[in-house]
């Protein structure tokens, strides 16, 4: 039976153009779905809009727009950005789109059905950034504000329908007790026991007097609240209530992709919902860390963003994947700044693997006319030990979602070693009094840059690419995993450079930046 991986990250609210902080968890959900694809896996990755909010329908009246035409249109916007940072979705649902209207409904009525849905009066304190009610503690430990936008919220009053969450603590605990890897890293799961434990209340799940969302099939006067809507796009993406095989086929869910603030909403109250309706829980919740400026957290609210298409206009869409994920740790915290990011790029990208490979293939076509004859059915000498613990140690990393400690072990077991061997055998050199040595330290660092370039695909898919077919390594690029990267194999034929360079030349793959 055929692998099957889904990888899913939160939806974005479409009020305006994705920054930087939003990317990072969408590179770091690619990275993923990359490795895996490698391994075998038949692969779903699934990224999307929020739309069905107040925000979104106030900011469309502010451009005298329709909410659809506004939200197909932004939807637009971020495709191309994500498109513009290689991010492989295999699909990009709109929360306005027919089949996720259907899907929630059906699950709403399932719900309700099932006796978990009450209709009661609520009144409490509203963030509008959040679009959710706040407890007292909550503003009361921010000063009076919102922790995260850092607005006063407003007293709310309104009729509604409320999800009896209160119900499932218990089913909770026991989940995370069973399975305890269903919330990562480690940190984020002590802090959901501990608010699960301090008691559940029941959830507002809709609103009166919008025009904007989707009705509640059972009191079409009301509309779906934000978060009961959005939380169902995991599902209703791949088929519920509109296609069960389909569903059936890759549900539940192997990893949801989201921010730290939100992590609550995808551990307790997601679950809950989930169990009220009788569907299985997701795999696991990855709640990954914040990409703050400065020491000071981005946000739309804040007005200190930057755009990623800034940074790939300036530079290219592989320095910005290789900063994010080797500056920023994906379960913690990681800040950017102009001066940190042209430090990274011109140690690592420009002077360490950019500088190795301009320099094996031009050595291997000015001295060898691009062929190292007599390497046909031999293997090369190694330059690195225990390629296998390594690869291993690699995958590992790779699976915990630890990618700045794989591309740190891969900078350091690999591309650090094959340029001191260069700078310590100076091939430049040994050409000139023999040229058997020469093909030899050559063969060789072609066999460092093969393995890096498997390693790095998830996180470099360009670079790796444009590497592994600069030469005739026996596999096709399109079939390596990272079993290739651990064992060295004869060659077919003679190594040799197949990259056509203009001028004779090889222009650098990552300029320094100056």
């Amino acid at each position: 039976m055929e692998k099957r991986f889904y990888i899913t990250t939160a939806i974005d609210y479409p009020n305006s153009r994705p920054h930087i902080g939003t990317a990072f968890e969408k590179i770091g959900a690619d990275v993923q779905a990359r490795y895996r694809r490698m391994e075998g896996y038949a692969v779903h990755f699934l990224m999307g809009n929020d739309e069905n909010t107040v925000k979104v329908a106030k900011r469309a009246a502010e451009l005298g727009q329709d909410p659809k035409a506004y939200c197909d249109d932004m939807a637009g916007q971020f495709k191309e950005v994500w498109r513009a940072l290689d991010i492989s979705f295999d699909d990009f649902i709109q929360t306005s789109e027919p089949r996720h209207h259907a899907g929630c409904q059906k699950f709403i009525q399932k719900v309700h059905d099932n006796g978990f849905i009450y209709k009661a009066k609520y009144e409490g304190l509203y963030c509008e950034g959040c679009e959710a009610f706040k407890t007292e503690s909550d503003i009361k430990d921010a000063g009076g504000v919102c922790p995260d936008h850092k607005v006063p919220p407003i007293r709310r009053s309104e009729p509604c329908y409320f999800f009896a969450q209160s119900k499932f603590q218990e089913r909770l605990l026991k989940l995370y007790e069973e399975r305890p890897d269903f919330i990562q890293p480690e940190s984020r799961r002590n802090e959901v026991v501990n608010y699960v434990k301090g008691g559940l209340q029941d959830v507002n799940i809709t609103r009166t007097g919008e025009a904007w969302g989707i009705r509640v099939p059972f009191d079409p006067e009301f509309t779906i609240y934000v978060w009961f809507d959005a939380l169902l796009n995991y599902i209703t993406a791949i088929g519920y209530g509109s296609d069960e095989q389909r569903f059936n086929e890759w549900w539940p869910a192997d990893i949801h992709f989201i921010g730290k603030d939100i992590t609550r909403f995808h551990c307790a109250l997601w679950p809950a919902m989930l169990l009220a309706a009788d569907v299985e829980p997701p795999r696991m919740v990855f709640g990954h860390g914040f990409v703050y400026s400065k020491g000071e957290k981005i946000s739309k609210t804040l007005g200190n963003i930057v755009e990623p298409m800034e940074i790939i206009t300036k530079f290219s869409s592989e320095a910005f994947r290789y900063y994010f994920m080797r500056e920023c740790p994906f379960p913690g915290d990681g800040d950017f700044t102009w001066q940190r990011f042209r430090e990274v790029f011109n140690a690592d990208l420009a002077n360490k693997f950019g500088n190795l490979y301009s320099r094996v293939v031009t050595l291997m076509t000015m001295y060898f006319g691009g062929t190292l004859d007599g390497t046909a059915e031999k293997t090369p000498s190694p330059i690195h030990e225990s390629l296998v613990e390594f690869v291993r140690q690699v995958k590992s990393h790779m699976e915990a979602c630890q990618y700045n400690q794989a591309l740190e072990k891969i900078w350091r077991q690999v591309v650090d070693p094959a340029n001191q061997f260069t700078d310590r055998r100076k091939p430049w050199e040994l050409a000139k009094t023999d040229k058997d040595a020469t093909k030899e330290v050559l063969f060789a660092l072609a066999e460092s840059l093969r393995v890096a370039s498997i390693l790095i695909r998830p996180f470099l898919p360009r670079t790796a690419e444009t590497i592994y077919r600069s030469f005739n390594f026996t596999k096709p690029f399109e079939t390596v995993s990272y079993a290739d990267a651990a064992s060295s194999t004869a060659q077919k034929e003679d190594l040799r450079v197949i990259a056509q360079f203009e001028g004779g030349t090889v222009k650098p793959m990552f300029p320094r930046i100056k």
